[in-house]
């Protein structure tokens, strides 16, 4: 996940770091915090460039892209 959205033009510059927080091997879930550093409010970035639907669609990208 680190080179995921490090890499990112999108989110590379405000990414920080990735962790696991939970693991579980009966399901392959893995639960994981994303830590980023955000600039001061700008209109529409929260809601835009930090949507958690953005975010994820960044790692499906890298997923259909390393197919």
């Amino acid at each position: 996940l680190t080179e995921v959205y490090s890499s990112s033009p999108a989110l590379g510059r405000y990414f920080r770091s990735a962790q696991v927080v939970s693991f579980s091997n009966e399901s392959s879930t893995v639960i994981y915090q994303l830590v980023f550093s955000v600039p001061p409010s700008t209109e529409g970035f929260m809601e835009n460039t930090m949507n958690p639907e953005f975010i994820r669609n960044i790692l499906h990208q890298h997923i259909y892209d390393e197919d």
